[in-house]
């Protein structure tokens, strides 16, 4: 069966859902609700890998709607994403890099999405129209290259994807370009069954530009044969493979969990780029994000259970004010670090604020504890070493 039809497959309403989960009729009811603002799609690959007996489920809890969802607190848009909207589907939040939102489809929603205000809904925040997106990336040369986003691209028609490719290829400033895609975790057949869409992408690394697709698997159990024949195949067909994860309360933030995951990325070839701290989003916040001290120290357990290669990546928020690295905890304080700021002057800036219970974002801490130094202004305060 081709992958479009197989899409076509995919579980969306509640109804259908129950008869693969045991499901109350009031909780079927609470989920309509939820589906009616916020749709959902399972692929029927995705679903065989869930535990239908567990109702606590890692797989089911990231696809399957639940009535935590009711929940209100949080913003849909908690990056400050449509501040730096340049043209329709284009974002320019740092000098070098340009954000492309190519589709608002996904082979399946994630529960947990952090552009849930788009995803399967009426947007205009997708690219509407390619040659002013292009035109964009060309009238700033500062753009070195180009995350193409979503949605999922590769959820796109291969000749779409073709044409988008060679029109950013065409871009002479442009050094690399990367394709943030879910679908070999969720949904693999897409690059298994159609061979068409390598011979694309290998073309594409063949005429001179690097090309990255960042994977987002969350967990161990994502990482099936199916999984890895297709980032394999990607890799062959001269694609660098790197993967970002969130960290999602109920799903990875156990040390074993994490470390699981991350080593078993690396076995398969594919470098732990970022793990993110899991945004507020409506409908997401409570079901999700994890307390930052807590997140911290999963974190670190999970890396003394790792070797170098596993244990590189970066955790991270994805934060108004830039992508703030979370290093360090001492005493009462939690430490800080700018990797990529909208302000030039904090690139690397290194800070500290106060620990509060509970608090699972930088807004939810208290103001700075003391002052923030930077290696250009002043050194770091000594540390003593904790014995």
């Amino acid at each position: 069966m081709a992958w479009q039809e197989e899409l076509k497959r995919n579980v969306t309403t509640v109804e259908e859902l129950s008869t693969y989960l045991d499901m109350e009729e009031e909780e079927k009811r609470c989920l309509e609700e939820v589906v009616s603002r916020h749709p959902m799609s399972i692929t029927r690959y995705y679903l065989s890998l869930m535990d239908r007996e567990d109702p606590h489920d890692p797989i089911r809890r990231m696809a399957v709607p639940s009535l935590e969802e009711l929940d209100l607190s949080g913003s849909y848009d908690t990056s400050g994403e449509l501040e730096n909207v340049k043209v329709w589907g284009l974002q320019h939040k740092y000098s070098q890099t340009a954000l492309v939102l190519a589709t608002n489809q996904c082979a399946v929603y994630c529960r947990f999405c952090f552009r849930k205000r788009l995803v399967g809904l009426p947007t205009r925040e997708v690219t509407r129209r390619l040659g002013d997106v292009v035109g964009y990336v060309k009238a700033h040369r500062e753009i070195t290259n180009v995350l193409v986003s979503g949605g999922d691209p590769l959820i796109l028609p291969t000749g779409l994807l073709e044409g988008f490719l060679k029109e950013l290829s065409g871009v002479d400033h442009l050094r690399y370009i990367r394709i943030g895609s879910r679908i070999p975790a969720t949904f693999p057949q897409r690059i298994l069954d159609d061979p068409s869409l390598l011979e694309v992408l290998d073309r594409f690394v063949r005429g001179g530009k690097r090309l990255y697709v960042v994977t987002h698997f969350n967990h161990p159990r994502e990482l099936t044969p199916e999984a890895g024949e297709a980032v394999e195949r990607l890799m062959r067909a001269g694609v660098v493979v790197n993967n970002q994860a969130v960290l999602l309360k109920g799903v990875n933030d156990h040390p074993s969990t994490l470390a699981a995951l991350m080593g078993g990325l690396v076995e398969k070839g594919v470098v732990p780029y970022y793990l993110f701290q899991c945004r507020p989003v409506k409908r997401v916040k409570t079901a999700f994000q994890v307390d930052l001290e807590e997140g911290y120290w999963v974190v670190e357990e999970a890396k003394r259970r790792l070797d170098g290669l596993a244990k590189r990546f970066r955790y991270v928020m994805s934060h108004r004010t830039g992508k703030v690295e979370i290093v360090g905890i001492h005493g009462n304080y939690i430490y800080f670090k700018y990797h990529q700021a909208v302000n030039p002057s904090h690139g690397g800036l290194f800070f500290r604020r106060r620990l509060r219970p509970g608090a699972a974002w930088l807004d939810d801490l208290e103001g700075f504890g003391g002052r923030s130094f930077s290696r250009r202004s002043s050194p770091a305060p000594s540390i003593p070493c904790v014995g």
